[in-house]
């Protein structure tokens, strides 16, 4: 059973790996921990806790990405539109 999630694990790794670019503390920051959290698990054999450790990297996933909006969104607002108020 454990085999058949690896293809879930290799997926979630490269997507998050992809995302990982733009971190602000760096590629290489990101890289680092990222291959930190995914090698202390390496050895879990419970479909079960491989499906919640799967479950706990998609929510990280979607966090990185509102960060990303957010952050886009900063730009965009600081660019368009001035704080001066009169």
């Amino acid at each position: 059973m454990a085999n058949s999630l690896r293809g879930e694990v290799v997926k979630l790794y490269k997507n998050l790996l992809y995302l990982g670019r733009e971190y602000p503390k760096g590629a290489d920051y990101f890289r680092s921990r990222l291959k930190a959290a995914f090698l202390k698990n390496k050895d879990e054999t419970d479909p079960e806790k491989i499906k919640q450790l799967i479950a706990r990297g998609e929510f990280v996933m979607k966090e990185l990405e509102a960060l990303y909006f957010l952050r886009k969104y900063r730009a965009m607002k600081q660019r368009y539109y001035s704080d001066n108020k009169p």
